[in-house]
């Protein structure tokens, strides 16, 4: 099993359309998917849940709500370590928990936790471990993927989400904005992954299992550019030509850790008339049919969709398993 995070501190990129797309194709290559939903902004979950179950699982007469918020709430009143997931079974290879706008109130908790591992606090540990050990126990033998969806930002919770991953894909928009996002995203994941090494030192149980906190990216993907005879148009070509060394030196800050081996993992188009659709038929654009509104070009559309998702998936499978022999030398 491989727990993969999504991030970006610079939001508006389409991160969360991603990780919606990729959870279903993992699916449809016949991968086990578990997708936990980290922002507290909660769109993943309303994209894969109709309205009335959110209504059911957001409801203000149930507390806590039937989401990540019901593995959190012992934690979070003091009365108890986590509990059992709430899982929602998509289809028989996808399963999702829920995320919830209540999730900021983990935020606070989360920060104390985290200046208070370095006194060998137990509780303290096992409030940052929490969401690892939510997904552990969610995913146990039955999955082969999971995917991470958090919010773009730098706070406690995203900290405690992203050392939970074996490794972090980073979704780009070709302009300043996300140029700039790649300087600070280095030296804060840089910064994380060795206070994380220093405080699992601290842990005084040997029997809590903790996350190894790698923090590792491997690879960013540049998302809605615009297409002209397949290449960006000109106005994103000087952002673009500038991802590579700003990622290698910011992010990486080892520019020899893939060899030869390029750290653009896809550049996707925006597929900007099928996305409404898709949204609308609450499925991926991939899947997309005739009775959806995918007539003429927009079936064509749909249809390549298929072949940029599934190499895409692909690449970052190889890419996880590239790092895995590389921490294994």
């Amino acid at each position: 099993m491989k727990t993969l995070a999504f991030f970006n501190n610079k939001g508006g990129v389409g991160k969360t359309t991603l990780v919606y797309h990729l959870a279903w194709m993992y699916s449809k290559m016949g991968k086990r998917v578990l997708v936990a939903d980290l922002d507290p902004q909660a769109n993943l979950t309303s994209m894969f849940l109709e309205e009335s179950i959110l209504e059911s699982i957001w409801s203000p007469d149930k507390k806590p709500h039937d989401s990540i918020m019901k593995s959190l709430d012992p934690i979070i009143r003091g009365i108890g370590d986590i509990a059992p997931a709430s899982v929602r079974q998509i289809t028989p290879y996808l399963r999702l928990i829920p995320g919830d706008l209540e999730l900021s109130r983990f935020e606070s908790k989360l920060s104390e936790a985290w200046g208070k591992c370095l006194d060998k606090d137990e509780p303290s540990f096992r409030t940052t471990s929490a969401f690892f050990r939510i997904l552990s126990n969610a995913a146990d033998n039955t999955t082969d993927l999971i995917l991470i969806d958090v919010g773009p930002n730098f706070g406690a919770t995203n900290r405690a989400a992203l050392i939970c991953a074996d490794g972090i894909v980073v979704p780009l928009a070709p302009d300043l904005f996300s140029l700039q996002g790649l300087r600070n995203l280095g030296p804060t994941l840089s910064e994380w992954r060795d206070q994380w090494s220093m405080r699992v030192k601290q842990n005084p149980d040997p029997d809590l299992i903790l996350p190894l906190g790698g923090l590792t990216p491997i690879g960013y993907i540049i998302m809605q550019f615009g297409i002209r005879d397949s290449r960006p148009v000109k106005a994103y070509e000087r952002w673009s030509r500038q991802i590579p060394k700003t990622y290698q030196d910011c992010v990486l800050q080892d520019p020899n850790q893939f060899g030869d081996s390029s750290d653009c993992l896809a550049m996707l188009k925006h597929y900007r008339s099928l996305m409404p659709m898709a949204m609308q038929a609450r499925k991926p654009v991939f899947d997309l049919k005739a009775s959806d509104g995918a007539i003429g070009a927009h079936s064509y559309s749909a249809q390549e969709s298929y072949d940029d998702f599934r190499s895409l998936a692909s690449t970052i499978l190889d890419r996880l398993d590239l790092i895995e022999a590389i921490q294994n030398i």
